[in-house]
């Protein structure tokens, strides 16, 4: 992938291979290989905090924390990210391919 004159290397699922490379115009070129043309507040809370857990812990955080800290309902996840939380919201948030679901 090619974004801003960046290469992103993504591996055979379409994840990260270097997180670090990660920004919100990579974010936005990934949303939209996930269908998401424009990426609203509610995604972005979502991303953000995903990408702050990983930071602090290294690793996605568990759904139900996803939803009491962003304020957004498990139901609405799946609107926003019809691949759900670990592949779209994760692949969002430039996680590595996370070992389980979020």
């Amino acid at each position: 992938m090619e974004v801003d004159g960046k290469t992103i290397e993504l591996d055979q699922d379409g994840f990260m291979n270097d997180p670090d490379l990660w920004d919100d115009r990579v974010a936005a070129a990934i949303a939209k290989e996930e269908g998401i043309e424009e990426i609203s507040d509610k995604h972005w809370a979502i991303v953000r905090f995903i990408r702050g857990y990983w930071q602090e812990h290294d690793l996605a955080p568990p759904v139900r924390l996803l939803c009491k800290e962003s304020g957004v309902s498990v139901r609405e996840v799946y609107k926003l990210f019809t691949s759900g939380p670990a592949r779209g919201a994760c692949r969002v948030a430039g996680l590595p391919k996370p070992d389980g679901c979020v």
